[in-house]
This record gives structure tokens, sequence and C-alpha cells, in this order.
């Protein structure tokens, strides 16, 4: 079972539809969203020059890893914000991959600026928006009906799982560059 945590603003009780629940490590969402940034900056300053190199065939960089949580970011800030304007909406799911397309050889600095601005922003909606907004319903095409809650939790358990994998390849980076000297 995931580690179910609050939201911090008003002590809501995260929902059960997050499909990032399993990452989720029993802190206050609010903790692990307005400090994701700052855990990005820490493992890219330890990766440093292997930024744009890959773990596996078909496993992201750390650069692309960046680059699809500002993308992401901004597809969880229309969706809080649809949530809040309209009643019952429908939301557009896309294909991460489709979109990664585009992410070789961009530089991670340039993403985490982006992402940590729309970050920012995004906090500013759910601050005030919670917990009088946590129930708000919204569909997800594969995933059904959700509430503004779980788009929050599903924020939180998405950095989880891409920090992650960002701590490895610090880890991995930290080793070969050990073992170089």
């Amino acid at each position: 079972m995931g580690g179910r945590g609050k939201i911090g603003m008003g002590g809501v009780t995260m929902s059960k539809e997050n499909p990032y629940d399993s990452f989720l490590d029993g802190r206050p969402i609010d903790e692990i969203l307005s400090t994701t940034a700052d855990k990005v900056a820490e493992y890219l300053g330890v990766i440093d020059g292997d930024q744009q190199k890959k773990a596996a065939p078909g496993k992201w960089s750390a650069a692309e890893i960046v680059c699809h949580l500002a993308d992401c970011e901004i597809v969880f800030g229309f969706r809080l914000r649809q949530t809040l304007a309209e009643d019952g909406p429908t939301i557009q799911p896309f294909d991460q991959d489709d979109w990664a397309k585009i992410y070789p050889g961009k530089r991670a600095s340039e993403a985490l600026a982006a992402f940590s601005a729309l970050r920012r922003w995004n906090l500013r909606v759910i601050h005030d928006a919670l917990p009088a907004s946590a129930k708000r319903k919204i569909t997800h095409p594969e995933r059904g009906t959700m509430t503004f809650e779980t788009v929050v939790e599903t924020i939180a358990g998405h950095d989880l799982n891409h920090l992650g994998q960002l701590k490895k390849l610090a880890e991995q980076s930290g080793e070969r560059a050990a073992a170089a000297r």
C-alpha cells in the first residue's frame, strides 16, 4: 500500500485513484510538492556532465526526465484549473513518449527553470483552492472519475517517481566519478 499523505492545507486526506500512490512516502503532499524543484537541482548537481547520458536503451536521460517534469507541470496545471473552472470536465490524456521526442539535446537547466516557475504558480492555485475544492470532479478517459485532490496527489506521486529515477542516475554518476579518481 502506498504512503497515504495529507495535502497539508486543511488536512485533506488524499483519495485512492492516484496511479502513483505507491510512490507516496507518508510525508505531507505539500512538503513533497514544495521541495521537488530543489531535489531535482540537487541531483542534477551530482549528475552534472552526465545529464544527457541514458541509464539504458529506451530510458530517459536526466535532462529528459526534467523536460518531462516541466511538460507535466503544464499539463497538471491545466487540469487543476479546468477542474476549478468547469463542472465535471473531461481531461485530455497525452502520450508522454510522443511528447518526449523533442527532448534529446535539451538542457536540464532550462527545463528546471520552467518547472520551478510553473510549480510555484501551481502551488498557489492549490493553496488557494483547498480544502474547499478538494472534491470537485474531473473525468480522465482512461482512469475514470477523479477529484481535484486526486490530481494533487497524482502530482506528488509523479514527482517522487521521477525523483527516484534522478536519484539513481545521480548515484550512478557519483560511482563513475569515484571510479575515475
